[in-house]
């Protein structure tokens, strides 16, 4: 997973609530069990004309050119609800997002964002949604400054944080403590010799 520790980049508004993970990735859309092959189906049932097809949706906010580019995206409450399906997320980080800030999370979908190296702030999104600015988000710090300097603080799990800043998967944040599962080993095998046969 890359690190993530900041990110300034424009910030595509798509402020409705309840986008749950069909609408994120229509199940027509994955035709793949691995996490590549997934970015055109993005947002496709909103994204284009017809279904199945790919004629852009014109008044679709990503296809304005203005928002071309962008990796971080605002949403409503209760973004990635529905299922629990780790297709939202690997099609968001495929297209190039690599932040969502929206008021609430569904909770599973939060963790397969920080499982795919996606930052899930909990902020008021809208206030960010005017026209597209730039936002730096800063993780180490856990604030958003907006255009203007605006700062604000969002609040995030330690673990989440850990895995996002060092590109961790949750192996990896196991081997940290390495030496420490180590020794509880070799103490318990003292203890009970006969679960270690």
């Amino acid at each position: 997973m890359t690190p993530f520790t900041t990110l300034t980049s424009i910030a595509v508004p798509l402020i409705r609530d309840n986008i749950d993970t069909d609408a994120i990735i229509p199940s027509r859309e994955m035709k793949t069990v691995g996490k590549t092959g997934l970015a055109d189906g993005l947002f496709a049932g909103w994204r284009y004309t017809a279904v199945g097809g790919r004629t852009p949706e014109p008044g679709f906010v990503l296809n304005d050119p203005a928002y071309a580019g962008a990796a971080i995206l605002l949403g409503g409450a209760n973004f990635g609800c529905g299922s629990s399906r780790e297709h939202a997320a690997w099609a968001l980080a495929e297209y190039g997002f690599r932040a969502v800030i929206a008021p609430s999370f569904n909770p599973i979908f939060r963790g397969n964002c920080v499982r795919n190296g996606i930052v899930p702030i909990e902020l008021e999104a809208g206030a960010f949604a005017s026209a597209p600015q730039p936002l730096a988000i800063d993780l180490p710090a856990q604030t958003v400054t907006d255009a203007a300097g605006a700062v604000m603080p969002f609040a995030i799990d330690e673990e989440a944080k850990a895995m996002l800043v060092g590109g961790l998967d949750a192996i990896d944040l196991t081997l940290i403590k390495r030496d420490a599962i180590a020794a509880f080993r070799k103490a318990d095998a003292v203890q009970r010799p006969w679960a270690y046969l």
